[in-house]
C-alpha cells in the first residue's frame, strides 16, 4: 500500500451527524471524494438533499436520516438505517452541535442544558449506538472546539463546558474501546473557519478579536479541516487514538 492509499476510504461507510449545513456539508463531500459512502443525519432533513447531491457527484451513495441526536432512540435509528442500507458502519463523525453566547448570570437552566444535550450527550449516544455494530479497525471522530481549550472573550459557559467535556469523553471512549473493540476514538478542536457561523459574526469583532489573534492571520479554509478529518478516519492514523487535535492557525499560543 502506498502512502497516498493510506488516506483512502474506498468502500467504507461513514455516519455524519449535523450534515445539513456548515462543516458537515464539506465533510460529506470530502469523504465521498476519498471513496466513502455516507449516512447523512440532521434535524433539518429537507436540507440534506443538497449534501446528498454533492456526495453523489463524487460517485458515492448517500442515505438521508432525519434525527435529533439528543434522543438515544434517534441515534439507534441512524445506525439501523446504515446497517440496513450498507450492512455496516465503519466510521462516525460526531459533528452535530449548537452554540450559545449568554452571560453566566443570565443563562437559564434550560439554555445551558440544551447545549449540553446536543454537544456532549448527543455525541455520547451516537458513539454508543455505532460502537455496538462497529468492527475492529473502525474510527470515531468527535468534534470539540478550540473554545474547549481556551477562552476567547465571549460569554460561552455552556458551549465551552460541553466542548471541554467532549475531549474527556474522547479520551475515555478510546481507553474503553480501542484495546477491546479495535475502535479508535479521536477529536478535532477547530478554531475559526469560514462557515455559516462566521458569516453571521460581527465583522469588526471578527477582525479585531479573532483574526488578530490567529498567527497565520486568517480564518481556516474548509479543506484544511476536511484533510484533518480524513487523516483521523483513514488508516493513515492507525496508531493514533484518544487524542484531540487543535486546528486553529496558532490561536492557542497567542
Amino acid at each position: 500500500m502506498s502512502i497516498i492509499d493510506l488516506f483512502r476510504l474506498d468502500g467504507r461507510v461513514v455516519v455524519i451527524t449535523g450534515a445539513s449545513s456548515g462543516l458537515g456539508v464539506g465533510f460529506a463531500q470530502a469523504l465521498a471524494e476519498a471513496g466513502a459512502d455516507v449516512v447523512l443525519a440532521a434535524r433539518r432533513v429537507d436540507r440534506l438533499a443538497h449534501t446528498q447531491k454533492l456526495v453523489e457527484a463524487q460517485g458515492r451513495r448517500a442515505v438521508l436520516v432525519g434525527a435529533d441526536v439528543v434522543n438515544p432512540a434517534d441515534c439507534e435509528e441512524i445506525v439501523a438505517r446504515a446497517t440496513d442500507e450498507f450492512g455496516r458502519v465503519d466510521a462516525l463523525v460526531n459533528n452535530a452541535g449548537v452554540g450559545s453566547a449568554v452571560p453566566a448570570t443570565q443563562e437559564t437552566p434550560q439554555q445551558f442544558q440544551d447545549v449540553i444535550n446536543v454537544n456532549l450527550n448527543g455525541s455520547y449516544w451516537m458513539a454508543q449506538a455505532c460502537a455496538k455494530v462497529m468492527k475492529p479497525g473502525s474510527s470515531i471522530v468527535n468534534m470539540s472546539s478550540i473554545i474547549g481549550l481556551k477562552s476567547l472573550g465571549l460569554p460561552q459557559a455552556a458551549y465551552s463546558s460541553s466542548k471541554a467535556a467532549v475531549i474527556g469523553l474522547t479520551r475515555d471512549l478510546a481507553q474503553q474501546w480501542t484495546g477491546r473493540k479495535g475502535i479508535r476514538v479521536n477529536a478535532l478542536a477547530p478554531g475559526y473557519f469560514k462557515s455559516e457561523m462566521t458569516d453571521q459574526m460581527d465583522a469588526d469583532y471578527l477582525t479585531k478579536h479573532v483574526i488578530g489573534r490567529i498567527l497565520v492571520g486568517r480564518l481556516g479554509q474548509p479543506d484544511e479541516i476536511n484533510a484533518a478529518l480524513l487523516f483521523f478516519l483513514s488508516d493513515a492514523s492507525g496508531y493514533i487514538t484518544g487524542v484531540t487535535l487543535p486546528i486553529e492557525g496558532g490561536l492557542l499560543v497567542n
